[in-house]
């Protein structure tokens, strides 16, 4: 891990960083894409994605090995989705990362996907209410941009 000095350091900017590649990466396939969003179960995405048919794709962004070790609520986003995907700086060690979750290794322009994730459908009421939730959140935010004194 000597190799991987800076992955231990986090910082806001480099959250920032790979956020950014990571939605402008989901929305090269095709996804709309929301971050900070909160699951039913209190748990909050990084970032999720929602298909043109339907599906949903959450990643969780790991910038730091201290952060990784600190977090252990990744598993409670898997019902939630159809794939569940780490995402981290370019230096960070990947052999930490849980092998059942995919891997997008990014940086502010974009992102790689360096292993697929699984793909396991949840259930189509889940799916029908988290979509609705998307939406509105979606617009909800969109309308704060415009009327930020409402929010």
């Amino acid at each position: 891990m000597a190799d991987h000095a800076e992955a231990s350091v986090t910082t806001p900017d480099m959250t920032r960083q790979v956020t950014r590649g990571v939605c402008r990466y989901l929305s090269s396939l095709g996804f709309s894409v929301l971050t900070e969003f909160t699951l039913k179960n209190g748990r909050r995405a990084d970032v999720i994605g929602l298909g043109r048919d339907g599906s949903v794709v959450i990643v969780e962004v790991k910038t730091s090995i201290a952060d990784l070790k600190a977090d252990q609520k990744w598993p409670e986003y898997k019902e939630f989705c159809d794939q569940l995907f780490f995402a981290t700086p370019r230096d960070f060690p990947l052999e930490l990362l849980p092998v059942t979750c995919g891997i997008l290794v990014a940086d502010s322009w974009g992102a790689d996907e360096i292993r697929a994730a699984e793909v396991v459908p949840i259930h189509a009421s889940r799916r029908r209410v988290l979509t609705l939730k998307l939406a509105r959140k979606a617009a909800q935010r969109l309308f704060d941009l415009t009327d930020p004194r409402l929010s």
